[in-house]
């Protein structure tokens, strides 16, 4: 079979994201009084915004005009929302853009420092994953919500069971869009958003019915793989894969290769990311004496998924249609 292009899954979400997206602030954007950011699309009638997220609670009095993101999924969600023009800078970011689409100005490979965030003078820090705001990220949420800084994290990343979804559904991810839009000011782009999303999942025909699958995220001695309640596990059963780490209740969980090989899924489902790419995986797969025997790798039955579309975000109906396609390009 031939190995799928990792450009087709970003094609589905481009022209969505390229619509709603401008050219970045400019050098007056970045001054400390914010006085060259450009006005929020929307109304601020809905303002002060009150929302929680993993715990945590924050208010807005006014539709954010200094954002700053950590995280593909927290980016591309403000992209998609509108607001492109209002980040003054993004960090982490997990693999690239979709095409066509204007990159906001970087802050940092991975997480920022507490100082580096706070010289862009932001209103608004909104993050992919609960530990981009610790001592070990960007700076504990607390100390930004004293100085007056908004923080929100992704609902899907609380590490806390008590904030965390169980398990993740796509009700979860259009909450997220719906909630983020009201913290924007762009309720009414969220509206449209959720409404085309849930529209495309809708016409998407499930092709793994009967299929196994392990979602194989990094790690070579020890695979890093999709468990039962997150987004892998979200987007194989929409899919109509059935996930042989299902029974794991956890986002991601490691599995060896002898329980991966014991499991013995139909079909591999592949994290593309620059830091551990599709091809590295299928070398591993291909080099280790016990994957190798596996029907799946003999018979190179391999799905890639961008690694940007993993985590909950508005990739995920994308990567829901673009594995269907794969599954159907499959060898009988």
């Amino acid at each position: 079979m031939p190995f799928p292009r990792r450009a087709a899954l970003l094609g589905a979400l481009a022209l969505a994201l390229t619509a709603c997206s401008s050219a970045p602030a400019d050098d007056a954007t970045n001054d400390d009084d914010g006085g060259g950011s450009p006005a929020p699309s929307s109304s601020a009638a809905g303002f002060p915004v009150t929302v929680a997220s993993c715990g945590t609670e924050t208010t807005l009095e006014a539709p954010p005009e200094r954002i700053v993101t950590i995280k593909s999924s927290a980016t591309e969600m403000v992209i998609a929302l509108g607001a492109g023009d209002r980040i003054v800078g993004t960090a982490f970011s997990d693999g690239p853009l979709p095409e066509g689409v204007t990159a906001p100005p970087v802050l940092a490979e991975r997480n920022p420092s507490r100082e580096s965030v706070l010289d862009l003078a932001p209103d608004l820090v909104y993050a992919g994953w609960e530990s981009n705001l610790s001592d070990d990220g960007a700076g504990e949420r607390e100390g930004y919500e004293e100085l007056g800084v908004s923080t929100f994290v992704s609902p899907s990343a609380c590490q806390d069971p008590a904030h965390q979804p169980n398990p993740l559904t796509f009700e979860d991810v259009f909450a997220e869009i719906e909630e983020v839009g009201r913290l924007l000011g762009t309720p009414e782009e969220a509206a449209t958003l959720v409404e085309e999303q849930r529209a495309a999942l809708e016409a998407v025909t499930p092709t793994g019915e009967g299929l196994s699958a392990l979602w194989y995220s990094s790690g070579s001695d020890t695979p890093f793989v999709g468990a039962g309640i997150g987004a892998p596990q979200m987007i194989m059963t929409a899919a109509g894969l059935t996930n042989i780490a299902a029974d794991v209740e956890d986002t991601w969980t490691s599995l060896s290769w002898e329980a991966v090989a014991d499991r013995d899924p139909d079909v591999l489902v592949l994290v593309d990311s620059a830091w551990n790419t599709a091809e590295h995986k299928i070398e591993v797969l291909e080099s280790n004496p016990v994957t190798a025997a596996m029907p799946a790798v003999q018979e190179g039955r391999y799905l890639t998924v961008p690694f940007p579309a993993t985590e909950a975000g508005v990739r995920n109906v994308s990567a829901v249609a673009e594995l269907t396609r794969q599954i159907d390009q499959l060898a009988p």
